[in-house]
């Protein structure tokens, strides 16, 4: 049966491994590109090894990221290797890699060396830090990115450490946007007949997904601080606890405030100054919980959950996973 999808006849020559890169390739062959992934011989790639668990011999962390995907094991740094390689580029369209910046050069393989050969190779770079910047040659792992790009500063508990997102978000954001970028690439070649070259950097995606809290402190100078689960410019916004479980309560304007209040049985809240609005929640915040927690506690998360989303409220369980 022939491909299907909307990159159908996209061949990628995928040299990445461990996460950002093989989540890219990923979401290119969902798409309907044919991956063709490059592995070490003997160990192949690291996240073959991440386990337990493990299924049916397969690491489950190697399996979430590497569908719909063709292997094969070379060195490129052998000459029957890069014979290999070389051959494989002549019917590419894409080559992607997430090596430390500057090692695939001393192979050859960076796109200034393989752009007058293949014009129209679309080539993309993943890195920790950026090709050219001051900290390029440092490893990027995605807890230290995090880091380093403030995400950490902004998420745990007011009273307590910097803590990371539960999923290497860095890595991901990185992987979505060198998809992207590839993807946008195609399309200019489409009109253009020439391929060009996608640099992705973990540190400016994780800078580009601190959003209003980068735009508060660039506009007012503000400096986001950790807050749990609440929010820091909505209220109420937070998880809070019912007879049975938590649930999240995201109230994102004055009118599901006054509808909230109503399902809960707590219309007066609406009529005092220091609730009225959303700003004046923000900084009653503490108030306002105090107020709202203990008749959300008196019934199980089920009967809020259904009274609000038929009162226009949004509201979820938290779950695992």
């Amino acid at each position: 049966m022939p491909p299907s999808g909307p990159l159908a006849g996209v061949t990628v020559l995928d040299l990445t491994r461990v996460l950002s890169g093989p989540y890219c390739t990923m979401l290119l062959a969902d798409m309907g590109a044919r991956v063709i992934k490059i592995e070490r011989p003997g160990d192949g790639d690291e996240t073959r090894a991440w386990g337990p668990p493990f299924a049916g011999g397969e690491s489950a962390y190697f399996l979430g990221i590497n569908r719909n995907k063709e292997s094969v094991t070379l060195d490129f740094k052998r000459p029957e290797g890069r014979k290999i390689i070389d051959r494989l580029l002549g019917t590419s369209d894409v080559f992607i890699e997430n090596f430390r910046p500057g090692a695939l050069a001393r192979a050859g393989l960076d796109y200034a060396s393989l752009r007058p050969d293949y014009p129209r190779l679309v080539y993309a770079s993943i890195s920790g830090f950026g090709q050219t910047g001051p900290k390029r040659h440092q490893p990027g792992y995605d807890a230290v990115i995090q880091a380093e790009g403030g995400l950490m500063s902004v998420t745990g508990d007011p009273d307590g450490p910097p803590f990371r997102v539960g999923v290497a978000i860095a890595d991901l954001v990185a992987g979505l946007l060198a998809a992207q970028g590839v993807v946008l690439a195609l399309y200019a070649r489409e009109r253009t007949g020439r391929g060009q070259y996608v640099d992705i950097s973990m540190l400016d995606g994780i800078v580009s997904v601190l959003s209003y809290h980068a735009s508060m402190y660039l506009t007012t100078a503000t400096r986001s601080s950790r807050l749990g689960n609440r929010h820091a410019t909505i209220a109420p916004y937070d998880t809070f606890t019912a007879a049975d479980g938590e649930f999240f309560l995201a109230v994102g304007n004055d009118d599901q405030f006054r509808r909230l209040c109503q399902a809960a049985g707590l219309a007066s809240l609406c009529d005092e100054a220091a609730f009225a609005t959303n700003p004046a929640r923000v900084v009653h915040h503490a108030e306002l919980r105090a107020r709202l927690a203990p008749a959300l506690r008196s019934r199980p998360r089920a009967y809020w959950i259904e009274i609000l989303t038929e009162a226009g409220v949004p509201s979820g369980a938290v779950r695992d996973v």
